[in-house]
């Protein structure tokens, strides 16, 4: 879920210093899209038998421009253009998204080193410690899961496996996402390699060769550079479990997919007697833990004190009047009750899953539906439940080949992004990361939150969310920057939260066409509730408001073209999207409720348990309400489970507080004293 990049030219090719080290810093920059919370550099001299690797807790483009990578650099240059030597110029990146291991011990930045090994890895190997515990033999050094795959591999090179044989053996082993350039200083060879798709090459196939995480990367630098990819150069995906194996001796290139990896390159003799150098370089933002295991937070010795400091009023809240059909309470917004009991939102309800025949879309996606296996389709790909069912349709049975596009603005959990690598790995689906500068964003929730506790109004609480809208901004960059015309959604078409903004005084629309509908009359009335509150809490009115308006733009303003909505054409069924994601996916429950829902979303949690304890409510009662409403459920039910799943979720909680620098004690103490709209 990281950038890498890198070029490799043959020995002596003529081409200047000057045109290298601007490639190597366009690949660079145009990483940093994908993470941007550590990186490192690779620089094979091969002149003085040395592999250096340099890395930090900072961006890329800081690391590129310190003393440390620039001597690097010039070093690894310099003898490239030796008159009097005869070696290719070798360099490497990696722009870090972190997640399994902190970024603030440089042991789990990568460039990742062991046993004579070298890799940088784009993806998340989620079952790591199942293979350490069935390896026992093999003994782990750091947290980051890359380690695991250097290990296995550096086995079956010493049982005799050539680099193609041993990446397709170890590929049976692990699950979720790996693309990786893996160096292999002893042996001479470059391995490129991906098991989903996230790995593109340019080269001439003679004496020059790219390569990058992404299409986009490639394209603007032979654009840049003026290379013709139409004549002198091919620019091409790697496919789903397939590798490219260069000899750096004589730039020899031998493509292989992993169910036919034989070769005859000599991947594991030694050619010399390599030094692996590491350098780490601290970086200049504060030093914040940006990775942290929900689970851990569970098992921590003070749990159990900071747990019971939430409150659960369940006696209260069982006495609240509710609607005699769905299980909406009378504390819901604009909720009004005729003499049988029934609240306007049922008699008002529109059913909303029954969609068109499945066939009807397959007709619409003709036209885009690609014969020759290139990326066809953009997805959006939050790592939730529904999106990931929408993308397991449209790749297995409407025969599309999507790209997963995944917006991380550093509220999806570490659980999260391991469901998203479980999916894409096994399906072999390319996903393009977007990763937000996550410091900056939590520092603006952390300001909003702030804010909110000093004067707390329930009408308010999105604003801890708004950051993520830049999503829909993304997405249509995603699809300038691949070429693809055509996005599909998976947004479940239950899932209608009007009661957020009726806490701001806006009325339900009952007639509106999809969940997320404003109209302008609903928007302007938004913004008038919005700004009273606001001008009575000068506190909102902080360095993050500039994201929060630019969030606004992104979701409300910009015209969409080319995209379908998956439910208008399938039948949402709750047993069979978890039994598929389950039983065909082994995703990955969180520890702290038994819903399948929300579970990856690290706001969800906290914003829902103000929304319980306040009012009584929460997004699980209007969602059950709604299964209500298309017969998919009955009430009794609807209660038990509402009931189940407003418990509060003290890990995830805690997780989120601490994520945004949020004192845990004060905010919980100051929603507890919130006046609660029952009694």
């Amino acid at each position: 879920m990281c950038g890498i990049f890198g070029l490799v030219t043959a020995p002596s090719a003529p081409y200047e210093t000057e045109l290298l080290w601007r490639s190597l810093e366009h690949l660079a920059k145009r990483s940093q899209s994908r993470g941007k919370d550590s990186s490192g550099l690779l620089f094979m001299n091969q002149a003085d038998s040395v592999c250096k690797v340099i890395k930090g807790d900072l961006r890329i483009g800081s690391l590129l421009s310190s003393p440390t990578a620039k001597q690097a650099i010039d070093e690894a240059l310099d003898a490239y253009a030796a008159v009097d030597d005869d070696v290719p110029f070798i360099a490497a990146g990696h722009s870090r998204l972190v997640t399994n291991g902190s970024q603030l011990d440089d042991d789990n930045n990568q460039p990742t080193v062991r046993d004579g090994l070298v890799a940088i890895h784009n993806g998340i190997i989620v079952n790591d410690a199942e293979l350490w515990a069935a390896h026992e033999d093999l003994e782990r050094r750091y947290s980051i899961d890359t380690e695991v795959l250097l290990a296995l591999l550096r086995r079956q090179l010493d049982g005799g496996m050539q680099l193609p044989e041993a990446i397709a053996e170890v590929d049976r082993l692990v699950e979720g996402t790996v693309s990786t350039a893996l160096f292999h200083p002893d042996g001479n060879h470059l391995l490129l390699a991906t098991d989903n798709g996230s790995l593109y090459t340019l080269t001439n196939s003679k004496d020059l060769l790219f390569f990058a995480s992404e299409y986009f990367p490639l394209a603007s630098l032979a654009r840049r550079i003026n290379i013709d990819i139409e004549r002198d150069f091919a620019l091409r995906q790697l496919p789903s479990r397939n590798g490219l194996l260069v000899n750096l001796a004589n730039f020899n290139l031998e493509r292989f997919t992993f169910a036919d990896a034989s070769s005859t390159a000599s991947g594991n003799q030694p050619s010399g007697n390599w030094t692996i150098a590491v350098e780490g370089i601290e970086g200049n933002e504060p030093e914040r833990e940006l990775v942290r295991d929900v689970a851990l937070i569970a098992q921590a010795a003070d749990a159990s004190r900071f747990e019971k400091m939430l409150e659960r009023n369940v006696e209260k809240i069982g006495k609240l009047k509710r609607c005699t059909r769905c299980v909406l309470p009378e504390t819901f917004p604009f909720i009004e009750f005729d003499n049988d009991g029934v609240c306007n939102y049922c008699r008002n309800y529109k059913i909303r899953n029954q969609p068109k025949p499945l066939d009807e879309l397959d007709a619409l996606l003709e036209p885009y539906r690609r014969k020759d296996g290139k990326p066809d389709c953009i997805v959006p790909f939050s790592g939730g439940r529904d999106s990931t069912y929408a993308l397991h349709v449209i790749k297995t049975q409407l025969d599309m080949n999507p790209i997963a596009y995944t917006y991380d603005w550093g509220m999806v959990t570490d659980l999260g992004r391991r469901n998203i690598a479980r999916v894409c790995g096994k399906l072999g689906v390319e996903n393009i990361i977007v990763a937000a500068n996550i410091h900056w964003k939590r520092d603006n929730i952390r300001k909003n939150i702030e804010a909110w506790l000093r004067k707390p109004h329930l009408g308010m609480i999105p604003l801890f969310m708004a950051g993520d809208k830049y999503f829909y901004y993304y997405v249509d960059q995603v699809k300038r920057q691949t070429g693809i015309s055509l996005n599909i959604w998976g947004v479940n078409p239950m899932e209608n939260t009007d009661f957020k903004v009726g806490f701001l005084g806006v009325a339900p629309d009952h007639d509106k066409e999809y969940i997320y509908s404003l109209s302008l009359f609903r928007q302007l009335k938004l913004f008038w509730g919005a700004g009273k509150a606001a001008l009575s809490n000068p506190a909102y009115f902080n360095s993050s408001i500039l994201d929060t308006l630019g969030s606004f733009a992104a979701r409300s303003l910009k015209t969409h073209r080319d995209y379908y909505h998956l439910y208008d054409y399938l039948l949402w069924e709750e047993s069979e999207v978890d039994s598929v994601l389950l039983d065909e996916y082994n995703w990955e429950k969180a520890v702290d409720t038994d819903t399948t829902w929300r579970i990856g979303d690290g706001t969800a949690a906290f914003y829902n348990y103000i929304y319980y304890t306040v009012a009584g409510f929460s997004e699980h009662d209007t969602f059950r309400s709604n299964q209500i409403r298309e017969g998919m459920l009955d009430r009794d039910t609807a209660l038990k489970l509402v009931e189940t799943e407003n418990r509060p979720r003290y890990p995830t909680i805690r997780w989120y507080t601490d994520a945004v620098h949020v004192d845990y004690e004060h905010a919980i103490r100051t929603i507890n004293a919130i006046p609660k709209l029952y009694r």
